[in-house]
């Protein structure tokens, strides 16, 4: 599952979105509506988890379209690459993890809504064989040539997100504030008595 943090940094902003769009990526659009089915969902699971959304490393809105961009970006490159990966890797995955049950909470606190725990581990999956077919091997020399190649491929997966979630910072890996509205301004000092 740690594969899928390759793509922290991988994600960026740049031109203008489709009207109704979250997030446009490569030729692919995320709908806003999607979204915002999906982070109910989430929102619901965290709830149900009983995992306060505080402790996540962004608002649930940027994680559940985070996670939404990974998996749409990295499984067209699984296809454009021809990798391919079947349900039974994935249920492997989750049995080792000890199933469904114990799966899922570990997901929301990725940002992966119930929904979306297979995609998201297929995509995982996918990553881990990316980076093998790209690096030629397993030992350290390949694993980096195979990640530098996954991060070339990335590159041409363009990411648009819609300004109305943030602006995406590859650098840290995060939403930032993007103060498209410029910065407040400073309130004068109130008079000492």
């Amino acid at each position: 599952m740690a594969a899928l943090a390759v793509a922290v940094g991988l994600s960026a902003c740049s031109s203008p979105v489709e009207a109704g769009a979250a997030a446009v990526v490569g030729s692919e659009r995320i709908s806003a509506s999607e979204l915002n089915k999906n982070v109910d969902e989430f929102e619901a699971a965290l709830e149900k988890a009983k995992i306060p959304a505080n402790q996540l490393p962004m608002p649930p809105v940027q994680y559940v379209l985070f996670q939404m961009v990974n998996i749409s970006q990295f499984s067209q490159i699984a296809d454009k690459a021809g990798t391919k990966v079947t349900e039974g890797e994935i249920d492997q995955i989750i049995n080792a993890q000890g199933g469904a049950a114990t799966v899922e909470p570990k997901m929301l606190q990725q940002g992966v809504p119930p929904a979306f725990v297979r995609d998201w581990l297929r995509t995982s999956i996918a990553v881990t064989k990316l980076m093998q077919q790209f690096g030629g091997g397993t030992d350290q020399a390949a694993q980096q040539a195979g990640q530098q190649k996954l991060f070339d491929e990335a590159a041409t997966v363009k990411v648009t997100y819609n300004p109305r979630y943030g602006t995406f910072d590859a650098n840290q890996g995060t939403f930032v504030a993007n103060n498209r509205f410029g910065k407040a301004p400073a309130l004068p000092a109130a008079p000492q008595q």
